[in-house]
């Protein structure tokens, strides 16, 4: 979304106020609880049936923006809250509400970090928690704030290095990112389908993975790309998460743009089954006029959108959908049809049963901030919850001769040095923590009073040096900042630094020359790298001892470090989107044919840090893959389990990645595709199976000219190991029986 003014939601209504309403308008809404819209025994397209048929035509355009209220039927229905990584209700975005104070609300690592976790029952909790939060500041009777559909998660692909937005990204592979897309829904959703906590709204449907012209460009590729490759996380969580909501991205998918592209009913409804919300981007009706120039007015242009699925506007559109219907380019019945699904999520959420906010008895999560109870934020649990998703974001990338961890009895002198070290830096997206805790609060408290904390911002490199200098070990932070540290919205501070509206022009680390003078002057250097995106690092790869990864915004981010720094925690993070070795390494950025050599899936160049690639405090030993089948038929399964030994110092988790390879395909495949992983746990000398399950339909090719899923008779070769690079294990399996199916 641009930077824009938003909707929050409007106070509730005092009680008398809305009586005297009713009254006066002839007290239709005296008995509003007696509607069959409201009975929860009504089957739902017949409630939907009764509401829409007490509606007027305003009243119905009304409903598609905001938080709409009815007070003539006792509406107030819910409206929508951003929460990549925390729910949002203040941060540097401003959201929760045109001139409310922040709130606070437990906040996560970027999207990004939650993806170097490869931990889907992490991901799970983190949704659970973020949907409780959203229904308590939703219900809380004092100040509420903002509802119960949440923007989450950005389910786009980080195809390019460089695309400025990719720290909301979760990785470059879309199993990876779809099942991880899919526990957080479950979480935020929860248990029952029929009645959910909050609702996952993705985004931005389709192949929005350029920031520079966004608004007005075109994302080429052929349809099987498609099908394969940048929407099957939509399709995952449609389909596995259960998620009913989706944003419409800005850009177009091969000159449609994807506000009023015909795939959205043509395969996203009809074929996935999202038969709920679509709405569109921040003001992306205004740009089908203005950028794309597909309409001479808005007028137009919301017609366009309702006949093609939108549901929701983030934008002005009222009076321009209103002169549509009046002019016959949109029906009553069009306005109908596309309501259905909007208001199908609210049967979900429970907003036909409840009154004027007011929620049913039946509403089994009426309760929450409507009675007495420590805030969710304030619990010790979400703390924890936190800093453990911290710890297990963490990567790391370089540790030679066993520089890590440090040993914080034998350290008189720890230097601590980086412009934003004692910071914790909030992107766009954040909401505002409760408390937060920066690397250098992290250090001093796991060192305590024994040991001397140098504090140097690193403004002038020499006198960094001369505090490095007087260190036992430095620690170097660099990085970037997540919104460029800049007042205005199409700005950055440096080439390599990206937010929204802005790509990266290079990834290569201004700030690795201050780790040059560091290194210089004190040997025992370890760079903590924070940031948004992957940086082409080389000299600090070539020279320094260590290196860790990890993002920014977590409000555990100083303790969850010092976990791994000082051995508390061992680390297990890995890599979700490949590092090159420099920019003359990447495809032109508006390329979206990656089989012409992008992400791990097609590049033949030998990368700094492999997607998947991650180090360890312990030593991992592969001992088998072992599948329950040598031969499958079409529309089989196999079972393959991988054993593996720690056979290091310390306990630790290990990401078992499980990829493939098509040995006789008849068209060009992927060298080399993520089919299955497991995080696990493994104390020192102990061992541990890792078993996952493989579809012959997962194998399958999408056949463009017969418009179906093609399995191919063929041997595959499945591979297991640590990395995408270091994969020691193999097993071969016959698919014996062709099968093609349809979607």
């Amino acid at each position: 979304m641009v930077e824009m003014k938003h909707w929050p939601r409007l106070e509730a209504l005092a009680v008398g106020l809305v009586v005297t309403t009713i009254l006066v308008s002839g007290g239709a809404a005296a008995h509003a609880q007696e509607y069959p819209f409201r009975d929860a025994k009504v089957p739902t397209e017949q409630r939907i049936t009764d509401l829409l048929g007490r509606l007027t035509p305003d009243e119905k355009i009304t409903l598609m923006s905001g938080s709409p209220k009815i007070p003539r039927l006792g509406i107030a229905f819910t409206g929508q809250v951003e929460g990549l990584h925390g729910l949002a209700l203040g941060g540097p975005g401003g959201w929760g509400g045109r001139g409310k104070k922040p709130v606070p609300t437990t906040t996560f690592p970027q999207e990004r970090g939650l993806g170097n976790t490869w931990d889907p029952d992490l991901m799970q909790k983190i949704g659970a928690l973020e949907g409780y939060e959203a229904r308590y500041y939703y219900q809380r009777q004092e100040d509420p704030r903002g509802g119960l559909v949440v923007r989450a998660p950005n389910v786009d692909l980080a195809r390019d290095p460089r695309w400025g937005r990719s720290e909301e990204s979760m990785g470059e592979d879309p199993y990876l990112v779809g099942t991880l897309t899919v526990a957080f829904q479950h979480g935020l959703q929860g248990p029952d389908p029929q009645h959910w906590q909050a609702a996952s709204l993705m985004k931005h449907f389709l192949a929005n993975e350029n920031e520079n012209l966004r608004a007005s460009s075109s994302s080429d590729f052929s349809e099987r790309l498609f099908r394969e490759y940048y929407s099957v996380p939509f399709r995952m969580g449609f389909e596995e998460g259960g998620s009913r909501s989706v944003m419409a991205a800005y850009n177009s998918w091969n000159g449609t743009p994807m506000t009023i592209h015909p795939v959205l009913k043509d395969v996203m409804i009809k074929e996935w089954g999202n038969d709920g919300i679509i709405c569109t981007d921040g003001g992306a009706l205004g740009l089908l006029i203005t950028a794309h120039k597909s309409f001479p007015d808005k007028e137009h242009g919301s017609a366009a959108a309702v006949k093609a699925g939108i549901n929701y506007f983030l934008d002005t559109y009222k009076d321009d959908l209103a002169k549509a219907l009046k002019d016959g380019l949109v029906t009553e019945a069009d306005l109908d049809a596309s309501l259905r699904g909007w208001l199908r999520v609210l049967v979900k959420l429970g907003e036909f049963d409840s009154v004027n906010d007011v929620p049913a008895v039946s509403d089994p999560y009426g309760k929450i901030g409507r009675e007495a109870d420590t805030p969710p934020w304030e619990r010790e649990s979400s703390k924890e919850l936190a800093r453990l998703a911290t710890e297990e974001s963490i990567v790391l990338l370089k540790n030679e001769g066993r520089t890590l961890p440090l040993d914080a009895a034998k350290l008189k002198t720890i230097a601590v040095i980086g412009p934003w070290a004692n910071d914790v830096l909030l992107d766009w997206y954040s909401g505002t923590p409760p408390y937060s805790v920066s690397a250098l609060k992290g250090i001093q408290d796991a060192v305590g009073s024994g040991t001397q904390v140098l504090f140097d911002k690193g403004d002038d490199p020499k006198a960094a040096a001369a505090i490095a200098a007087k260190a036992d070990v430095a620690i170097v932070v660099v990085g970037n900042h997540p919104y460029c540290n800049a007042t205005r919205w199409e700005q950055c501070d440096t080439p390599s630094n990206g937010r929204e509206a802005v790509d990266r022009k290079t990834i290569v680390l201004e700030q690795e020359e201050l780790v040059k003078q560091v290194f210089a002057a004190n040997t025992h250097t370890i760079e903590v790298l924070i940031s948004s995106f992957p940086y082409a690092i080389v000299w600090s790869q070539q020279h320094l001892p260590a290196i860790v990864h990890l993002t920014h915004n977590s409000q555990e981010l100083g303790h969850g470090l010092a976990d791994v720094l000082f051995g508390k925690y061992s680390p297990a993070g890995r890599l979700v989107q490949t590092w090159p070795t420099g920019d003359d390494k990447l495809s032109p950025m508006m390329d979206y044919d990656i089989t012409h050599g992008e992400t791990y899936l097609y590049s033949k160049q030998k990368p700094l840090y492999a997607f998947g690639y991650g180090l360890s405090y312990t030593k991992f030993t592969y001992g088998k893959l072992e599948s329950d089948a040598k031969k499958i038929d079409g529309d089989g399964q196999v079972q393959l389990t991988v054993r593996l030994k720690n056979s290091g110092p310390r306990d630790s988790d290990e990401i078992v990645q499980l990829y493939v390879q098509h040995l006789g395909s008849a068209v060009e495949r992927p060298q080399l595709e993520l089919k299955g992983f497991r995080r696990v746990h493994v104390k020192a000398g102990a061992t541990a199976a890792a078993t996952m399950t493989v579809k012959a339909r997962d194998l399958a090719y999408w056949n463009s000219g017969k418009h179906a899923w093609q399995v191919e008779r063929e041997k595959v070769r499945f591979l297991a190991g640590g990395s995408s690079d270091n994969l020691p294990l193999s097993a071969e399996v016959q698919i014996d029986s062709p099968m093609e199916f349809k979607p």
